[in-house]
């Protein structure tokens, strides 16, 4: 499988309204820094050790390179940017019992839109 190439130019200037993506007791946010080991330990736990790797490098970046979803406080989903190389979008992941949600969608339209914002022309989807 190749690679995707994401033309950032093209998307929209301003920030979408993540409400109409997602059910209104969804929240897409980004993760506060000492939220760093609790999003961590939740990715090994419901994904794998290499995302969960992943997504603890995006927090050495400033900002942190990923979002969060939350749905009454507890993670159900989340995607990060510039963790397996600058310019790549992933890992992104929903756990099963939300997944359908556009929940998803949501995770990297905030990822794909925070690039655009920093300069990046374009991401890659490995």
């Amino acid at each position: 499988m190749t690679d995707m190439l994401v033309k950032l130019y093209n998307l929209p200037e301003s920030w979408p309204d993540f409400s109409n993506l997602v059910p209104p007791e969804i929240k897409i946010r980004k993760p506060l820094g000492a939220e760093k080991s609790l999003i961590v330990q939740w990715v090994r736990e419901n994904f794998s050790e290499i995302w969960a790797s992943e997504i603890d490098i995006s927090f050495s970046r400033s900002p942190v390179s990923c979002y969060i979803a939350q749905q009454d406080r507890k993670v159900i989903g989340f995607a990060g940017y510039d963790a397996t190389a600058l310019g790549y979008f992933g890992p992104i992941g929903v756990v099963e019992a939300f997944q359908g949600k556009r929940i998803g969608k949501a995770l990297l339209a905030a990822c794909l839109l925070e690039m655009k914002i920093k300069g990046y022309g374009y991401a890659i989807i490995g």
